[in-house]
């Protein structure tokens, strides 16, 4: 029956299986959505990574004390698993609560602490030039590389042929920038990574729970190959 160790071995063997699926599902996603932002770092996208990392660890643990039914490492499996469990959930949750104002002090503070080779990456890879933080009331301009050579998504290039970089959306001395700034780009790359990392993160929790359960469950049937008397 379904409920028997040989259902229980088989069912453990194949959530370890999706574990290590999952796992390199969530170092992925979470590592596009932080190289994405360019210019933040995304500590909460960290955090998924660092669960991939360890649940594609335990679930080799896991697939090996599945198969051998071996009581310690089973048990060591189902400690772990619970606490990547809890950290994934609570850090996925974090994710999907970040709201608007805090996306923009994030991006803001990693664009004034970002070097001029990170902030032209991000200038060229969303066509935008120069970044608007707004403190309090007031909208600020921040400092940013050349946009002289940077290309729009729609085509064409910040500043017309034959304007110099001190022309070259340069707050008032500016003579025409076509171009977006980057603050609208990176932050919406940040709203989408969050919802993404979190929302996958937030999901694939619950089948960890799940592992934690039928391991306690297998972990307490016995063999039927082994010697009838005793009790693994």
């Amino acid at each position: 029956m379904c409920g028997g160790f040989t259902c229980s071995k088989n069912s453990l063997l194949a959530l370890n299986i999706l574990y290590v699926v999952v796992s390199f599902i969530l170092i992925g996603v979470a590592a596009a959505a932080k190289a994405a932002s360019f210019v933040t770092s995304l500590s909460l996208v960290s955090g998924i990574i660092a669960c991939g990392v360890f649940l594609l660890l335990i679930s080799i643990v896991g697939l090996i004390g599945a198969s051998k039914h071996h009581q310690v490492m089973l048990f060591f499996y189902m400690i772990v698993l619970f606490i990547i469990f809890i950290i994934q959930f609570s850090v996925a949750c974090a994710c999907l609560a970040i709201n608007e104002n805090q996306e923009k002090l994030v991006a803001s503070k990693g664009w004034a602490i970002a070097g001029n080779d990170t902030r032209q990456d991000a200038q060229t890879f969303f066509g935008c030039c120069g970044y608007l933080s707004e403190l309090g009331n007031e909208t600020t301009s921040m400092d940013h590389p050349s946009c002289v050579a940077v290309k729009m998504k729609k085509g064409g290039t910040c500043c017309d042929k034959g304007v110099n970089d001190t022309n070259c959306c340069r707050g008032g001395n500016t003579t025409s920038c076509h171009c977006e700034t980057c603050d609208g780009p990176i932050q919406a790359a940040m709203f989408r990574g969050f919802n993404l990392v979190g929302g996958i993160g937030l999901f694939f929790s619950f089948t960890e729970f799940l592992g934690v359960w039928l391991t306690v469950r297998y972990r307490n049937q016995r063999d039927p190959r082994a010697n009838p008397s005793a009790f693994l």
